[in-house]
Formats: C-alpha cells, sequence, structure tokens
C-alpha cells in the first residue's frame, strides 16, 4: 500500500508540475462528459414529459372528435340548413355509443361528451364556461380524482337530476370560503345542485394545447342524460331549430361563407380498449363503421393519442441516440487526446523512468504512476464536465423551453465513463514506459 500510495504522489507531482497541458488534455474527457449528462438530463425530461402527457389523455383510449364537414367538394353532413338532401348524417350519437358496444368487444370502456358554452350564474357573480354532459366512465378514462363529495349516482344518470360537479376553479370562483357541496349553481337557464368537486389537476398550458385537451379544472359536469334533457338534445329538430334553419339558409343566398350549425348530438366520444397492441386495429374498425352509419359522410376524427405520443416518443429516441453518439466520439477524442500527451510524457521522462527503474522501481510501479496520471486527468475533466454538463442542461430548459431532468446516476455513470476512458487510454502508455531498458534510458539526453 505504501508504494501504491508514494505512486499516487509521484503521479500528482508531475500533474500540478504541468496545470496547462493537463487541462488541455483534459477537454476532449470535459466536452465528453459534459455532453452526456446534456443528452441523459434532454432524454428523461422528454420520458417525464411524456409519461406526464399520457397521465392527462389516459392509456389505451380513442378518441372520436364530431367535425362540420366544409368545403365545395366535400359533402355536408347536417340535418339543418343543408341544400343538398343526399348529404344527410345523423351525426355522433348515442346511437353511435351503442352501435359500437355490439360490434367492437375489444372496446371496454366508453365516454360520451356533450359540450355546451353556457354562462354561471352564483351569488351575484358570472362567469362564462363548458358545462359539460358525460358519464361517471368520463373520470376514470380522463384519471380524474373526486376532492369533495361524491360521483354521479345511477338515478342521477337515469333520469337525468339537475345535479353537478364541478372543477377546482369553478370553486375557486364562487365558493372559496365554503364547501360547495349541496349548494346551487346556475348554467343558463337551469339550477344545479352540487354533488361533488374534482380534485385540482396540474397541467401547464402548453400541454393541455398539444393535446389538444380542455382545462378539466374549469368545467361543470352533468349527467348526460341531464344535458339531453335539461338543456338541448341536438339530434331532435324542434320547431325553433327549422325556424333558425329557414334564416340561415335565407343568409347562405346572400352569403356563401356562412357559418352551419353543429348537429351532433354528441361533441366527443372516448373509448378504451382492453390491450395496447389493439389500438390502431380498432381504430380501423371504428372509422370504417361510422363512414358506414354515417352514409358516408366523415363528419368526425378519430385519434389515438397513445399511439401519437410513442412516436413522439420514438422520434425523440432518434434524437438521445445522435446526441449519445456525439457525446461518444467526445468521448473518444479525449481518450485519444489522454494516450498522446501520456506517449509524449514517456518520451519526455525516458531519464527519469531509467532513474527510478536502477533506483528499486519495478515496472508495476512505473505502469501505476503513469496510470494514476491518466486517471486523474480524467476524473478532473469528469467533474468540470458534469460542473459543465448540469448548467448546459439548465440553459437549455430556461432558454429552449426544452424539460431536462439531471438524475444522480446520469452522474455516477458520467464518473465511471470517464475513469474508464483514463484507465483503457493510459494502460497503453504506462506499459510503454514500465518497457523501457533502464540501461538505455539512463543514457538517453
Amino acid at each position: 500500500m505504501n508504494r501504491v500510495i508514494f505512486n499516487f504522489s509521484l503521479a500528482m507531482e508531475a500533474v500540478f508540475a504541468n496545470k496547462l497541458r493537463t487541462f488541455l488534455t483534459a477537454l476532449g474527457i470535459i466536452f465528453g462528459v459534459a455532453a452526456v449528462i446534456a443528452m441523459l438530463a434532454i432524454g428523461t425530461g422528454a420520458k417525464q414529459s411524456i409519461l406526464a402527457q399520457m397521465k392527462l389523455i389516459g392509456t389505451n383510449n380513442i378518441v372520436i372528435k364530431s367535425i362540420i364537414p366544409s368545403g365545395e367538394d366535400e359533402q355536408g353532413g347536417g340535418n339543418l340548413g343543408q341544400n343538398n338532401k343526399t348529404s344527410w348524417t345523423p351525426g355522433l350519437t348515442l346511437n353511435d355509443v351503442q352501435a359500437i358496444k355490439k360490434i367492437i368487444p375489444s372496446i371496454e370502456n366508453f365516454s360520451p361528451e356533450m359540450i355546451l358554452n353556457t354562462p354561471i350564474i352564483q351569488s351575484g357573480r358570472l362567469q362564462r364556461a363548458k358545462c359539460v354532459g358525460i358519464t361517471n366512465q368520463f373520470f376514470a378514462l380522463n384519471n380524474l380524482q373526486i376532492g369533495l363529495g361524491n360521483n354521479f349516482h345511477e338515478q342521477h344518470m337515469e333520469f337525468g337530476k339537475p345535479v353537478c360537479i364541478i372543477g377546482k376553479s369553478i370553486q375557486s370562483k364562487f365558493f372559496s370560503q365554503e364547501n360547495p357541496v349541496g349548494k346551487k349553481i346556475k348554467c343558463g337557464n337551469t339550477w344545479l345542485t352540487i354533488v361533488g368537486v374534482l380534485k385540482r389537476r396540474l397541467a401547464s398550458k402548453e400541454s393541455l394545447e398539444n393535446l389538444g385537451i380542455r382545462d378539466y379544472n374549469s368545467d361543470v359536469y352533468i349527467p348526460i342524460t341531464t344535458a339531453l334533457l335539461r338543456f338541448k338534445n341536438r339530434a331532435f329538430i324542434s320547431q325553433e331549430d327549422i325556424s333558425d334553419g329557414d334564416e340561415e339558409e335565407d343568409e347562405e343566398n346572400n352569403n356563401a361563407n356562412a357559418q352551419q350549425q353543429n348537429y351532433h348530438q354528441l361533441d366527443r366520444l372516448v373509448l378504451q380498449v382492453k390491450e395496447s397492441n389493439t389500438l390502431q386495429a380498432s381504430a380501423d374498425i371504428l372509422g370504417r363503421m361510422l363512414k358506414r352509419r354515417h352514409q358516408g359522410i366523415i363528419d368526425y376524427e378519430i385519434e389515438v393519442p397513445e399511439l401519437l405520443l410513442q412516436q413522439q416518443q420514438k422520434t425523440q429516441d432518434t434524437f438521445n441516440f445522435v446526441l449519445a453518439v456525439i457525446a461518444g466520439i467526445s468521448l473518444l477524442v479525449g481518450g485519444i487526446g489522454i494516450m498522446n500527451i501520456m506517449l509524449a510524457s514517456v518520451l519526455e521522462r525516458i531519464k527519469e523512468i531509467g532513474l527510478r527503474r536502477s533506483l528499486g522501481a519495478t515496472r508495476m510501479d512505473i505502469i501505476l504512476q503513469f496510470l494514476f496520471e491518466a486517471i486523474f486527468i480524467s476524473l478532473i475533466g469528469g467533474i468540470i464536465g458534469v460542473v459543465l454538463g448540469v448548467s448546459a442542461a439548465s440553459a437549455i430548459a430556461s432558454s429552449a423551453d426544452i424539460p431536462t431532468v439531471v438524475s444522480t446516476w446520469s452522474i455516477i455513470l458520467s464518473f465511471g465513463v470517464a475513469a474508464s476512458v483514463g484507465l483503457v487510454f493510459g494502460l497503453f502508455p504506462a506499459r510503454k514506459a514500465a518497457l523501457q531498458d533502464p540501461i538505455k534510458a539512463l543514457r538517453s539526453d
């Protein structure tokens, strides 16, 4: 042990006697380790972001959104204000849900949604919000939990009771100092009794926009039967709708760009598939089935958010692989630099090597001395590289708005790689020094 410590002290003397050369030798390791830290931070941050988005949308979900077809070459669906009678379509309805249940066994949960923009009134305060008709499956499919009160009961759903569950932001607006459960709130022209309050869903505005989902904290939720019975069922045509349709037709004669009315009974339908590997096949079957039921008119959009996120993850993995290759090349260049400098150091210190051998140093002593130098240079470069990599990850997160997470294992890995580079690329110069003939070494100038 004393011999090892002595060889280590000699190696440190040589390193600190040539500080500038040591720093320049370590530059390759510094940038290589910094690249590894930054690459792993970006990859981990992207993975956590994908997982957070997956939690927002739920797993194995297929989303069907109703749309209004537009364009001269596209058939316009609907049952209001349509000049082309052959292009009629019922739109997205609860009948579609029942048909999907019967035909596609791979789908186990359903969440139809009907979205109504209504004024919310309580204690003289007014706010416009979305009143969403749902079933209890909505909360499970979207990973939402009830914070206060309870879910809807079967009687609420069956008889269309005037009850609601509010988001956390609605509670903060109208019931900031009290428990809202059991109290009433007015949505449009209907007074609703609050039976529950959702737990706050923490999500950035950017994530919500990227996924195309609403801020669930700001909505009022009612049973879908309540929405159809007490608010509006767009699948039924009333005298008022006919009058509105006639007025719209008159306007279209004067203005070709008049906006079509929404004829869909449902605005959105979320389906959960049992197995992930059947997502795409189920989506394809849904597309063909809905096209047939809607008279060949594509007045809906089918999205599989999980597959989109998986594709995004593959793209991110490719990006991470490129970064890993760049980091690996940097470390390789750094290791070659260490080997070259150590070989040059061997040539410069041949006389020193001969003198040590003549005084009793073994070949192992010489190997340890030069090996310690190479490893120490690598570790110094690793420490500086870790600091630079953490700083780079922080700068990337703040300037480029890319999520980064620096983990402990990435730092440990970087130190391990730095030590390995010093060991591997320092072994050849150390062995070359140890194989020097002591007599010839003493004769050299």
